[in-house]
């Protein structure tokens, strides 16, 4: 994402990616004969603010001032907003041993996003945390429309992404950004935000909301921030510091201890 940032605005750059992806799916979407239910314009359109809108379009926006790695850990703590939504309005429930290894995630963020060094609340760190609750608000939406109204998880991940991309679009219209520069490094950048991370990944996110926890699935993105870091080191000559390298640890261990007790619950299910 920041690599596409080089030969484009971002509002382009977001709805682009955005639509490549829905295009993607769309493939699959009419090779297996699926319908899309006209009549479920209202739960798309509402997805697609939150989802496409508010956490794509925002991040996107966050990365033109920020790095990589602190717009990752921003963006972030959306877990955390996930958390804090899910119990009251999905009733779900954080038990006994889960609230430390939350805890130990948590705490793993906060070394690697150091709030003492933020440099000042800037337009950007409020963006990112905003795409964080955006991000949030979707999941809880999805969560909620499979319980409640079930959709074809397909059709109702490609339908919002395309409602988004036309709403990117208008957004860099009003903003009056360029058309991108075609690039070899701006058509990678392109091609794998699109098919890769937003086609295939929001088709994955969508069927692990369905089947798991909405909370505990949000805690295992926290990899994404630990992969951003060493990334962002790699490619972009970011630095990494001792706090980055034990907040990555600690989350790690978070992780590894929410999916041993998830398994451990999920097997006690199945054999009563």
């Amino acid at each position: 994402m920041k690599i596409g940032l080089l030969d484009s605005g971002p509002f382009v750059f977001s709805g682009l990616r955005t639509l490549l992806g829905s295009l993607m799916l769309f493939v699959v979407i009419i090779a297996t004969h699926r319908t899309i239910p006209l009549s479920r314009y209202k739960d798309i359109l509402l997805l697609s603010l939150f989802n496409t809108l508010g956490s794509v379009g925002l991040i996107q926006y966050a990365l033109v001032d920020a790095s990589a790695t602190r717009t990752a850990m921003l963006m972030f703590t959306y877990p955390f907003w996930t958390l804090l939504l899910a119990w009251p309005i999905l009733d779900e429930r954080i038990k006994g041993i889960q609230w430390f290894a939350i805890i130990l995630a948590f705490s793993g963020l906060i070394l690697m996003l150091r709030p003492h060094d933020l440099n000042g609340i800037t337009t950007s760190n409020l963006t990112a945390l905003a795409a964080a609750i955006s991000w949030a608000i979707a999941s809880i939406l999805v969560k909620y429309i499979l319980e409640n109204r079930p959709m074809d998880l397909l059709v109702l991940t490609a339908s919002q992404m395309a409602v988004g991309a036309i709403g990117l679009f208008a957004i860099a219209f009003f903003m009056n950004e360029q058309l991108p520069t075609i690039t070899t490094r701006f058509t990678f950048a392109l091609c794998a935000t699109g098919f890769l991370s937003t086609g295939l990944g929001w088709l994955i996110w969508v069927y692990l909301l369905d089947k798991l926890n909405a909370g505990m699935t949000s805690m295992l993105t926290l990899l994404v921030p630990v992969i951003a870091l060493a990334t962002a080191s790699w490619h972009l000559g970011e630095t990494i510091h001792r706090d980055d390298t034990v907040g990555m640890i600690l989350i790690l261990v978070g992780l590894i201890l929410l999916t041993y007790l998830g398994f451990k619950s999920r097997k006690k299910i199945i054999n009563m």
